[in-house]
């Protein structure tokens, strides 16, 4: 019989049913439905937590202490996640960037932003 800790199951499955998550070599890593690398026990995605790092240059200590429900195990699971899967995952991360450039380009300026335009001051 497998320990708890081996055992992770998505408990917000959209059928309304438990979902086995994928394990990995990683202890505190699994892969949810959509091959996603997630924190086990969390529903944050592990480029999530690198985006923090990388954008802030935080330290993994500090990424504990801006991320409190993360434990120091989770955290350095995730960055050798990483560092292990760093092509992947910095593709991953330039495909969201461009998400969002291509949703800022494409929305339509708000009346608040017009308005300061118009005004001089955007």
């Amino acid at each position: 019989m497998k320990s708890e800790e081996s055992l992770f199951y998505d408990l917000c499955s959209e059928k309304g049913g438990f979902s086995l998550l994928t394990e990995t070599r990683y202890e505190h890593i699994v892969l949810n439905e959509d091959r996603v690398p997630v924190i086990a026990g969390t529903t944050m995605k592990v480029v999530e937590l690198i985006l923090d790092h990388l954008a802030y240059g935080w330290s993994p200590e500090e990424l504990g202490f801006q991320h409190p429900y993360l434990s120091m195990g989770q955290v350095h699971s995730a960055l050798a996640y990483y560092w292990d899967h760093k092509p992947e995952l910095d593709q991953d991360i330039e495909r969201r960037l461009q998400l969002v450039d291509q949703i800022q380009r494409t929305t339509l300026v708000s009346l608040l932003a017009e308005k300061l335009k118009a005004r001089g001051q955007g």
